[in-house]
């Protein structure tokens, strides 16, 4: 994606150094975070430095060949295994984690220089499905169409391109009048700050709403259909994705609005039956009492905006059961959410490969 007039990816490896889009500093600076080693990678994807379903897959596959390239000693075995339990314990509810760690992990079996090839061969499958999404999701918007988003599934959230995103792109690129309404998405706000960034970049029109608007713009007719991102589909079509989905499913199931959830395979888990069986991460309560940003002179703030005798508590993710989808838009075309669509889906994908 173009910032200014330099190509970025989200996250890339060069040697055995990880660089990433630092995300926490946007939407106010472009700044780029370097990772030497996989802990530091670790660490970064933790922090959130580098967020989103497939930029946390890219960047937890650049980990695991870091951290097999750097293992020299005898037990070398060992401590990769060990360093798998430390990438995969960073982010438990992204499934692309999983999938990019255990592709790795495999290669590395073989030899470090197959394990870095792998990690590039995630990296740019991520960019490649993402690009896909966009044109097979671009369909289903109209000519002209207001589209609801939530989270921020857009290029920052994977290598490139981005999936609820990139349908909206490719829609304004082939003519259509598109106008996107822009959830905060509290507590982190990436609405606000991620996703509402690129589509001002991209001179996508738009507009940022608070949370709690969704429902009376619905009421009002003024939303045509509603895309949103994924970080685990199980086996049955339920979708776990950033907190206050759910929410959203449910006023779009009342009012009668399409509901998309645009994903690539590799966020599908069919070994786990439902939603019920998803871990759900629950992240520092700070988050929520705590708000950062900057002030009219420029200068980074953190402030308490809650009670400060009260605690939080702070899931980040919640769970869509299946009844509520309209559609998933993948690399390989529209489906259902339901189990069979999900299993024919992967019968074609092991065909054709």
């Amino acid at each position: 994606m173009l910032v200014g007039e330099k190509l970025y990816q989200t996250v890339w490896m060069e040697g055995t150094t990880v660089f990433m889009i630092e995300q926490n500093l946007l939407p106010f600076e472009f700044k780029i975070h370097e990772c030497p080693t996989y802990w530091d990678t670790c660490m970064a994807i933790t922090d959130m430095v580098v967020r989103g379903a497939g930029a946390i897959g890219a960047a937890a596959g650049f980990a695991m060949a870091q951290a097999i390239v750097m293992q020299r000693d005898r037990t070398r075995a060992i401590t990769i295994r060990e360093a798998r339990q430390d990438i995969e314990s960073t982010r438990p509810t992204a499934r692309n984690l999983f999938y990019a760690v255990d592709r790795v992990y495999l290669a590395g079996l073989v030899s470090p220089e197959n394990a870095v090839a792998e990690a590039q061969n995630v990296a740019r499958q991520d960019e490649n499905d993402s690009k896909r999404i966009g044109e097979i999701g671009s369909d289903l918007i109209g000519k002209k169409a207001n589209v609801l988003t939530h989270c921020n599934a857009g290029w920052l959230a994977f290598v490139d391109y981005g999936t609820a995103l990139a349908p909206i792109y490719l829609a304004q690129q082939q003519g259509k009048e598109v106008f996107v309404y822009v959830d905060e998405t509290r507590p982190r706000g990436q609405g606000a700050r991620l996703t509402a960034w690129e589509l001002y970049n991209a001179k996508v029109p738009h507009v940022i709403i608070p949370d709690n608007a969704a429902a009376s713009l619905m009421a009002a007719g003024k939303v045509d259909l509603v895309i949103v991102g994924a970080d685990r589909i199980a086996a049955n079509g339920d979708v776990a994705n950033k907190i206050g989905t759910l929410d959203r499913a449910i006023l779009a199931y009342e009012f009668g609005i399409p509901f998309y959830v645009a994903a690539p395979t590799s966020t599908f888990d069919l070994q786990c039956k439902s939603g019920k069986y998803i871990p759900i991460e629950v992240r520092s309560q700070d988050e929520v009492l705590y708000q950062s940003g900057m002030d009219v002179n420029g200068n980074f703030l953190k402030v308490r905006v809650c009670s400060p005798g009260s605690e939080a508590y702070n899931p980040a993710f919640d769970v869509t059961p299946a009844k509520y989808i309209t559609g998933i838009i993948t690399e390989k075309g529209l489906i259902k959410a339901h189990h069979q669509s999900i299993k024919n889906l992967f019968k074609q994908q092991l065909t054709s490969e």
